[in-house]
């Protein structure tokens, strides 16, 4: 073998899980040109001067994780402007987050606490109350959003929306007022959610640069966690092309370090067949490359088909125009062989689409065109098999782990069991992506995800779903893997560790087919590589870790807490060469002074490690220092 052709990586004793059925398990594997070249391969460990070998010391490697529905160019624009409560332990720590992050934040910003969290992953068990809120943070407008169902605002953000006794409800929305008629602070969606989103999107924005480098943070994090693809669903008040350049910019220098097939998401109520027509004159399905490409149309296609679940309210009756609008649309995407996603929560609505595809489809047939549905929580047996019937998928996402009790207060813990029906679509035969349709419901962490396809439960440990519906760890991470590919129209390319297959993959922190299951929510990455380059190193791996970036602008939340399960994560104290004794995960313990105990000594403050020199809190057992 010559110097040209030998690997530009081996990685070698490892314990890798390649989902290939030919062999399924190996121990090494190396890498040429971004591409797999050998798994246990002899001939392909042959080192030249210029491979780079690495020793995964025992270490669980599985292919990368791929999102099939995650908002990630929306969220990236976004993201180092959030103070995230995903993953947070405790209603106490997330109302700390928000005292100290007001005490940052410059006159004329926000703060914003943009989904992925639910008042069952707390201790207390509880939403924040309105008084909490305004005491956290008297003068510094604050949004919080709650599922699809509400926002809380304090007096300062009500002031800074320009909400008085005088503003009317927008029509789809509710704002709450006292019994004088002022607004209380709450808005409610009903039926839908665009108050909440119009809200948001009333606050200060980045500035181009702040926002290139807070989406480049974002995938960092999506890469610590071990994604290394998504597909994009578009999302309101996202726009094609502008809202796109930023990504398109990060792609054209290279410093993309996660792959991103994108659906365009209509964003004119009765001009959706104008905007799809428009778009594909513009791009079209597959134009670009495998970092950066046009995945096809949705989630949104018409405005009328839109059945957003708040499962605190009844399910909202769509209305009549919905059969005329949405099939004007489809016939325009699959005549011009355009893929397509819809929203699609409930029997009732995905009764009423597929009646127009079939319509559409004997017109012109979906034969080798990929359209699926997204989410179909309480779809029946009956539509599966039309589903399938027409050749379509279906994207599902944990949804249910984050607003499942919820569901089950409403419409009873009986109905709750097949919320979606995963197993019923295997047996058939339709192909299955998972995702986590983060950021504005659920987290983006891949693991709650998977933790909630492999155990049924809710992040607040509440059992949904029978034996019968869950999934093994091995077809929860298949779907994760190689049923998102096909979603994007990629497989056999990505979601298996074997020659010829692009070269994405991570090596996690526990092995997750042997960790207890209620400890598969906190994996991570200890070295993720997306193309043959590495993107995330840490622990052992660290010397290979890309360099950091700073982080814009100055006051961001994310400086100080960081992502997921911010700021109780204590690796980020170990980076920052805090010296530990480990006795249990910091995240299992709720004593508040623990939490304040970890962010002082990674702020820096010599004090805490006198004050701290010990134990963390008073009767618990979590670390030393």
């Amino acid at each position: 073998m010559n110097a040209n052709s030998t690997p530009d990586l081996i990685l070698h004793n490892g314990l890798v899980t390649t989902l290939d059925q030919k062999h399924p398990e190996a121990t090494t594997l190396a890498v040429k040109d971004g591409r797999i070249v050998g798994v246990d391969d002899g001939e392909h460990n042959e080192r030249g001067p210029d491979t780079k070998v690495i020793d995964l010391n025992g270490r669980r490697v599985i292919p990368g994780l791929n999102d099939s529905h995650l908002h990630v160019i929306r969220g990236g624009l976004n993201y180092n402007m959030e103070l995230r409560w995903d993953g947070v332990p405790s209603l106490a720590d997330g109302l700390r987050m928000l005292r100290e992050q007001a005490q940052r934040t410059p006159p004329g910003q926000w703060i914003r606490v943009v989904g992925g969290w639910t008042e069952f992953q707390f201790a207390e068990r509880r939403m924040p109350t309105l008084e909490e809120i305004n005491a956290a943070a008297p003068d510094t407008p604050v949004f919080i959003l709650h599922l699809y169902c509400r926002a809380l605002l304090n007096r300062a953000a009500l002031r800074a929306c320009g909400y008085t006794k005088d503003t009317p409800n927008p029509p789809g929305g509710e704002i709450q007022r006292d019994h004088a008629g002022n607004p209380t602070g709450i808005l409610i969606a009903r039926p839908n959610a665009t108050i909440l989103y119009a809200t948001l999107a009333k606050g200060p924005k980045l500035p181009p640069e702040h926002q290139m480098n807070s989406t480049r943070h974002f995938m960092r994090e999506l890469n610590r966690l071990r994604l290394t693809s998504i597909i994009d669903a578009g999302g309101g008040f996202q726009n094609y092309p502008q809202d796109y350049a930023v990504i398109e910019e990060l792609h054209e220098r290279g410093e993309m370090t996660l792959r991103i097939a994108y659906n365009l998401f209509t964003q004119k109520p009765k001009q959706e067949k104008e905007d799809f027509t428009r778009w594909i004159k513009m791009t079209g399905p597959g134009k670009g490359d495998d970092f950066f490409r046009c995945n096809g149309a949705g989630e949104m296609l018409v405005f009328s088909a839109a059945d957003f679940e708040d499962f605190l309210e009844p399910r909202p009756d769509l209305p009549a125009s919905l059969e005329g609008e949405l099939k004007e649309v489809v016939a325009v995407l699959a005549a011009n062989k355009w893929p397509f996603r819809l929203h699609a929560t409930y029997d009732e609505s995905i009764t009423r689409f597929l009646n127009v595809f079939e319509e559409v489809n004997r017109d012109v047939p979906f034969k080798g065109l990929n359209w699926f549905f997204d989410h179909c929580e309480t779809v029946t047996d009956r539509n599966l098999e039309r589903i399938k019937a027409l050749g379509g998928g279906i994207a599902i996402q944990h949804r249910m782990a984050y607003q499942g009790e919820y569901f089950m207060e409403r419409y009873g813990k009986t109905a709750a069991q097949g919320t979606p029906p995963v197993r019923k679509m295997l047996e058939l035969g339709i192909p299955v992506g998972a995702g986590t349709d983060a950021t504005r419901v659920a987290s983006y962490n891949p693991w709650v995800s998977l933790y909630w396809l492999a155990t049924g439960k809710t992040v607040g440990g509440v059992s949904m779903y029978p034996e019968s519906n869950c999934l093994s760890r091995e077809e929860a991470l298949r779907l994760y893997t190689q049923g998102s590919s096909w979603f994007s129209s990629e497989s056999g390319k990505k979601g298996t560790i074997a020659p010829g297959q692009l070269a994405d993959f991570a090596a996690l922190t526990d092995d997750f087919f042997a960790v207890p299951e209620e400890k598969i929510k906190g994996i991570e990455s200890v070295l993720t590589v997306v193309g043959g380059k590495i993107v995330h190193a840490t622990d052992e791996f660290a010397p290979h870790a890309p360099p950091p970036i700073p982080v814009l602008p100055e006051w961001s939340p994310v400086k100080v807490f960081g992502g997921y399960g911010a700021p109780l994560d204590v690796r980020k104290a170990a980076r920052a060469g805090v010296p530990m004794q480990k006795h249990q995960p910091i995240a299992d313990c709720h004593h508040h002074e623990c939490a304040q105990a970890a962010h002082q000594l990674l702020a820096g403050v010599e004090a805490a490690r006198n004050r701290y020199d010990g134990f963390f809190g008073s009767g618990c057992d979590c670390f030393a220092f």
